[in-house]
């Protein structure tokens, strides 16, 4: 995808003014919409979010991996409630439980919401349980079939993909620990420590 190689190898403030497009364009014409995937990881990472894109599972082990010597978690509690992800996982040497003491809360989500760079979570993968009452330190899987525009078009696809029974507590992630301590957008919402390896699948 050409986001991830913009994000890898940034043009030089030069380069972007040498860029006929931008030049033509008045300074009080709107904005050029950014593409889905480029505004997610834009607004992701603003919110203080850490994403490692990986083309192949091989490499979702290896960030993975890094992400456990990084942090020392090697060994530790790990919260899960998905069974297929504690197989993914099965040989790194993870105590797979549900308790809140765990190093960490190991995930998938339902969509990557771009509009504010959230995450889109429901009972499908926390169950009842509430953000405040899970390890502050989150690793979510997901790909890249699942960046969308906003929440209401996140909220449809979880309906259309549940019409017998539609999962509660939904909820979005998008407060991270790395934000200004403070800051009263986020006042009364519960911050995460959050890394997403992010699975290129289309």
């Amino acid at each position: 995808m050409s986001l991830f190689s913009r994000f890898l190898n940034p043009k030089s403030k030069s380069e972007n003014q040498d860029n006929p497009e931008k030049a033509g364009r008045g300074k009080y014409m709107p904005e050029v919409k950014l593409p889905t995937d480029e505004r997610f990881m834009l607004n992701f990472r603003n919110n203080g979010g850490k994403f490692l894109y990986c083309e192949s599972n091989e490499e979702v082990l290896e960030a993975f991996d890094n992400i456990l010597l990084e942090n020392d978690w090697y060994e530790k509690d790990c919260f899960c409630f998905d069974q297929a992800l504690q197989d993914k996982f099965n040989n790194f040497n993870l105590e797979f439980n549900r308790s809140s003491n765990a190093a960490f809360f190991l995930s998938t989500c339902e969509y990557l919401v771009a509009n504010d760079g959230s995450i889109l979570i429901s009972s499908n993968q926390i169950k009842e349980s509430k953000l405040h009452d899970l390890p502050a330190n989150f690793i979510v899987l997901a790909s890249t079939s699942q960046l969308i525009d906003t929440i209401g078009e996140g909220l449809r696809g979880i309906k259309f993909r549940n019409k017998q029974h539609i999962p509660s507590n939904i909820t979005t992630i998008k407060n991270f620990e790395t934000q200004k301590e403070g800051d009263f957008m986020s006042y009364g919402s519960s911050t995460k420590n959050l890394y997403l390896l992010l699975l290129e699948d289309l």
